[in-house]
């Protein structure tokens, strides 16, 4: 950052805080004049969403600046119930099981968690086969490939997905997440429910197969895959690029990953209530196996974490701007043309509107 601009977020931070000591905060979330600065960090699966709305929202609020480090969901999740963070992404919700949604719980009191989803994007099976223009993979096949019990592109099972398409001898390389990743964890979920008698790991966000190749981040997968022909890995479509992107056999039909058809999984898809603890904390069970046309299963639905309470009321009406406008109409509409994202139902913003509303701002 240079230091002009250091020295604006210097100066606003004071105002904020002159103004705050003087009167208490309002809320201007709407206004275009909120000022101060926040960090965030997590999924990096949201990066591209998360650079466009911090963008938008620093163009319409001058004086705020919103960071956010797409270190991966685990980490993302580690500093925000650290309070390292002021708000944090995830690509799988807070478990219980492993005390992460307890901590976030701890971290956010006296005031309660929040976790809403934000991000709805199909996770992309991106390949680097220059010979092979449309390749088709059913969920088995698929399994097979990542579990490494299929090595060669020219397998019968392979061949039998792609009648008429003439397929290389070039060996597979697959390509894994390196670290933990709700990416990983959503793929592995789906490995898990539609082929269960070859994928038969614990659903994790930590890559289970030994071998074939790690990578450090969704960037960092697509990097890989694109360097080496005859790879495949998985990655959020919307950061694929060049790469080929297969299509996924549900039902009788092979779906591509378009936002309209991971939008669709979500609309089938019940609140877990296993998970969703917490006046305004939401997750959702997955249709994985859903044979519904038109719909793509191998999808993330990433969440923002944030508390109804901060340290100062100017950073609580600065987070409460800033989650306001990622879920609203525009908002998500950024998201969707720079990101490929699906933008949030209307029926899905207004239920998760209280728990954004619920942030005290000291108004």
């Amino acid at each position: 950052m240079s230091p002009s601009r250091w020295l604006a977020v210097i100066a606003s931070l004071a105002i904020v805080a002159v103004g705050a000591a003087a009167c208490g905060s309002s809320d201007s979330s709407g206004s275009g004049d909120l000022s101060g600065q926040i960090a965030g960090a997590g999924s990096s699966a949201q990066e591209a969403a998360q650079e466009a709305w911090i963008a938008e929202f620093e163009n319409e609020n001058a004086g705020a600046t919103v960071t956010y480090d797409p270190v991966g969901s685990g980490g993302g999740r580690e500093q925000f119930v650290a309070a390292g963070t002021a708000f944090g992404g995830s690509d799988a919700a807070l478990e219980e099981e492993e005390g992460e949604l307890k901590g976030a719980m701890d971290r956010c009191k006296p005031g309660e968690l929040i976790q809403i989803p934000d991000y709805i994007s199909p996770i992309a099976i991106i390949y680097n086969l220059p010979s092979v223009e449309s390749l088709q993979l059913a969920p088995e096949t698929l399994a097979k490939i990542f579990n490494q019990e299929i090595t060669s592109w020219d397998d019968q099972a392979i061949a039998a997905d792609n009648p008429g398409v003439e397929l290389p001898s070039t060996r597979i390389t697959p390509v894994n997440r390196s670290d933990e990743s709700g990416t990983t964890e959503n793929f592995v979920d789906y490995l898990s429910k539609v082929a269960p008698s070859i994928w038969t790991y614990d659903v994790d966000g930590n890559w289970p197969v030994k071998g074939g190749e790690a990578a450090q981040g969704t960037s960092g997968v697509v990097e890989a895959v694109g360097a080496g022909e005859g790879a495949i890995g998985y990655a959020d479509e919307s950061q694929a690029g060049e790469l080929g992107i297969a299509r996924i056999k549900v039902g009788s039909e092979y779906v591509e990953p378009t936002a309209e058809a991971a939008a669709k999984i979500l609309e089938e898809s019940p609140e877990d209530a296993a998970i969703g603890k917490g006046k305004y904390v939401f997750a959702y069970e997955l249709d994985r196996e859903t044979e519904a046309s038109g719909t793509y299963p191998i999808v993330l639905v990433s969440y923002l974490m944030a508390c109804t309470e901060y340290g100062s009321a100017s950073e609580a009406e600065l987070v409460k701007g800033y989650l306001e406008y990622v879920i609203s109409t525009e908002g998500q509409e950024v998201a969707a043309e720079n990101a490929g994202s699906a933008p949030l139902s209307a029926a899905l913003r207004e239920k998760i509107e209280p728990a954004v509303e619920a942030i005290e701002t000291g108004s």
